[in-house]
């Protein structure tokens, strides 16, 4: 069985920052492409950003587009992101995904491997 796992996460206030990471012993990060994902109470599971396996393309949601970036330290084989000015909509249980495709995908279904979870909780 796969792991990936989250963690980072927690309460913060609005505008305030947060890093989340996920590692695995299972995967080596840089050879897939490496998503987060996060599902919001009641609503369905929604792609966030990813990071394509050579480390130059990034993609992002424009719901968090400048104010998220997604990195990875090969050398750890981590995924971060990083979380900045966050909202209270930015409210969510955040997911790490790896894909074994070549073209990066924003679909929750195109990705092979998921962590649990952590959950971000962002107050007004």
């Amino acid at each position: 069985q796969v792991q990936l796992v989250e963690s980072g996460g927690g309460l913060v206030q609005a505008g305030a920052s947060l890093r989340l990471s996920c590692a695995s012993s299972d995967l080596t990060f840089r050879n897939y492409i490496t998503a987060w994902f996060r599902q919001a109470p009641g609503k369905e599971r929604m792609f966030v950003a990813s990071i394509a396996r050579n480390d130059v393309y990034t993609f992002y949601s424009n719901s968090v587009k400048g104010r998220f970036t997604i990195s990875r330290d090969n050398t750890k084989n981590i995924v971060f992101l990083q979380m900045n000015s966050v909202k209270p909509e930015d409210t969510a249980v955040y997911y790490c995904a790896a894909d074994t495709s070549v073209v990066a995908s924003r679909m929750e279904l195109d990705y092979d491997y998921w962590g649990q979870g952590t959950q971000v909780t962002v107050s007004s």
